[in-house]
């Protein structure tokens, strides 16, 4: 197996659970493809982990958008439960025989992550069934908190912080990604029935709902848009000290991710907002330009620094 280094720097060595960890793997690896370039920044003995929370947020969120279309979205979101509820009894009792969450629940407990992050980004899966725009930001940030600012909550203790600020910096950092989404992924959003920009703002700029259907660009969506570019910004910036509030070796991919994926919202300004009309994305070459020397100071910090503590910090689990 070629990642057969990640597994045995990890210590993990179960065939079953090395199975699930590469399920999480080719999520990643398939669905994001941005965070999983980041990821191959880490030590190899912390990648599998990382893949593991993202083959779960992904697993829930793509499969709930893409289960049977006869089912309505009640049907869903009792799936949902039901799924998430056997997750929570698997963490648990320790194992579990879903192909995605064995992984999981194997990482949960090898670095004590709080379930109450679980809960809150199944409570936004579900919101994502029904909920289909959102009055003010502060309405927007109950989805937020749980689609995103979880997964960096989530992702902190495998990074080793070093001052407990570092967790608050990654809710900035995950809140950034899903508002850079947001502003990208407007049609695509449109489609599906649903607006993430919060109604009260778009007002301000004297922009609907109902402008942003008709599609046509403008020069209040335009502003409107803008506007939640520089709100990406913001958080961007408050994110950088908390990065350098984790372990040296878990810093490079954490900031690639956040210079590429924060990068979205540039790219919608180079394509003069017509979001309707492009998909804004990182062309392979920035991409490049930021991984090649992010990978080369990566491991001159796992030379000078160590890996960290790849085991874990429960090794009884």
């Amino acid at each position: 197996m070629s990642h057969r280094k990640d597994y045995e720097q990890a210590g993990i060595t179960d065939p079953e659970l090395i199975a699930s960890y590469e399920v999480c793997r080719e999520l990643n690896a398939k669905h994001g493809k941005t965070y999983y370039l980041a990821t191959l920044l880490l030590p190899p003995g912390k990648r599998p982990y990382v893949h593991a929370l993202y083959g779960f947020a992904r697993y829930a969120d793509e499969i709930v958008d893409d289960l049977d279309s006869t089912l309505s979205d009640a049907e869903k979101a009792e799936w949902l439960r039901s799924w998430g509820e056997k997750f929570m009894h698997d963490v648990r009792a320790g194992i579990s025989e879903d192909p995605v969450c064995r992984a999981v629940v194997h990482t949960v407990r090898r670095w004590n992550i709080p379930l109450e992050h679980f809960d809150a980004f199944l409570h936004s899966m579900t919101m994502d069934l029904t909920v289909t725009e959102y009055p003010t930001f502060d309405d927007l940030y109950e989805y937020v908190y749980g689609s995103a600012a979880v997964i960096g909550l989530q992702m902190v203790p495998i990074l080793e912080p070093t001052s407990p600020e570092a967790y608050e910096r990654a809710k900035d950092l995950g809140v950034a990604f899903q508002l850079a989404n947001f502003i990208r992924d407007v049609n695509e959003d449109l489609d599906r029935g649903r607006v993430y920009l919060p109604l009260d703002e778009l007002a301000r700029f004297g922009v609907t709902r109902e402008d942003l259907e008709r599609r046509h660009m403008t020069p209040q969506i335009k502003a409107a848009l803008r506007h939640q570019i520089d709100r990406v910004r913001r958080l961007d910036a408050q994110s950088v000290v908390g990065i350098e509030m984790l372990h040296p070796s878990s810093q490079d991919c954490i900031n690639a991710a956040r210079i590429l994926y924060c990068g979205i919202a540039n790219r919608v300004e180079e394509i003069d907002f017509e979001v309707f009309k492009k998909r804004a994305s990182v062309p392979l070459r920035t991409r490049f330009w930021v991984a090649f020397p992010a990978w080369r100071h990566a491991r001159k910090a796992r030379r000078k620094y160590g890996p960290g503590h790849v085991k874990g910090i429960n090794p009884d689990a």
